[in-house]
């Protein structure tokens, strides 16, 4: 056979089209379709983690939750029952998903993009937290952002001073009832609120930051920031913490350790009272991380974040006080002092 005649000519040119064709095709799918964000979490000991887990990688996940991918995990954990007795089970969740278990947070770093702290004891959150944030790699904290007011200030401190992405948060903050109040016209412009749930304590950090945060964040979600002044009542089953804000609206967590504690919120507006539906799940929070990640723009200001531990660590005075009202001012520059002298930073 002529290779070399009109026709087989013909074919050759149109192969070389196709094929060129095949090849653009393949180069722009690559383009748009990225590696998938690799993630870490440090401190396996909470629900938390398979939960974020099988939403990240879930391999028909869409929109901000898709194109990361969790990939490795250090197990961490402190003394705390919550976490020592739950460490093991959580890590082996993990491992049977298939992500890779790590023995230090070195190793986790040199592996990953981004990261998640998931460890439940707030307390090591700044330790683990520095190296991470030393490294560059954009952090989310899972709640509390800090074992004191103190620590989640050095924190963001040092995200600041390295230009690092970092935000903390409750998933109740992005929970459909409250984001629907937040756009509800029946309220109008929102002149206060009550917010309310489930507040038990862990021994070594203020009392709300254990489990009052899920109520507090909300609450701060509906009001913005500038509280001025934190007053609380204590009794063995209830806690009530009110703020005045600088412009006279008053917002008010209620923390219940007996009967009924469904997490829940109602803002009094100027055209209407109007309490939240849907409490929602993890989800919400996992799509804002996702976004998070692929933007490096924090959902939660840095500034916000502090004024609620400010508010959190007001209310731990003014049960030393009696029930007094404490002034946010006061509480965060005693803990600025103690910010900058954290070693490690």
């Amino acid at each position: 056979m002529n290779l070399t005649t009109p026709h087989n000519g013909r074919n050759f040119r149109f192969s070389l089209t196709l094929c060129s064709l095949i090849l653009a095709f393949c180069a722009n799918t690559h383009a748009a379709d990225p590696s998938p964000l690799r993630a870490g979490m440090i401190g396996l000991d909470t629900s938390h983690v398979p939960a974020f887990a099988k939403l990240f990688n879930n391999p028909n996940a869409t929109g901000d939750i898709s194109g990361i991918r969790i990939v490795a995990g250090y197990p961490g954990g402190t003394d705390i029952p919550a976490s020592r007795d739950r460490v093991k089970g959580f890590t082996e969740q993990l491992r049977t998903m298939g992500i890779e278990i790590v023995d230090t947070i070195p190793e986790l770093l040199a592996k990953v993009d981004v990261v998640l702290i998931e460890s439940v004891d707030g307390r090591i959150h700044l330790q683990e937290a520095i190296p991470v944030i030393k490294a560059g790699k954009p952090l989310f904290i899972d709640k509390p952002a800090g074992g004191s007011l103190a620590d989640t200030i050095a924190i963001y401190d040092l995200a600041k001073q390295l230009n690092v992405p970092c935000f903390s948060s409750s998933s109740l903050r992005f929970a459909p009832g409250i984001q629907e109040l937040l756009k509800n016209e029946k309220v109008g412009t929102i002149a206060g609120a009550i917010t309310w749930g489930s507040c038990s304590y862990q021994e070594g950090t203020p009392d709300m930051f254990f489990y009052g945060i899920h109520g507090i964040e909300p609450l701060y979600a509906l009001m913005g920031t500038g509280c001025e002044t934190v007053t609380r009542t204590q009794t063995k089953d209830t806690d009530i913490v009110s703020g005045v804000w600088k412009d006279g609206r008053v917002g008010t967590y209620r923390g219940i350790r007996k009967n009924k504690a469904d997490f829940g919120a109602v803002a009094f507006g100027s055209k209407g009272i109007v309490q939240a539906g849907r409490e929602g799940g993890y989800e919400e929070l996992c799509r804002e991380i996702g976004r998070f990640f692929k933007t490096g723009k924090p959902p939660v200001r840095a500034e916000e974040t502090i004024e609620i531990f400010a508010f959190m660590e007001a209310a731990d005075e003014s049960k030393r006080q009696g029930g007094a009202p404490v002034s946010l001012t006061t509480v965060l520059a005693k803990a600025k002092k103690e910010a900058a002298a954290k070693p490690g930073k």
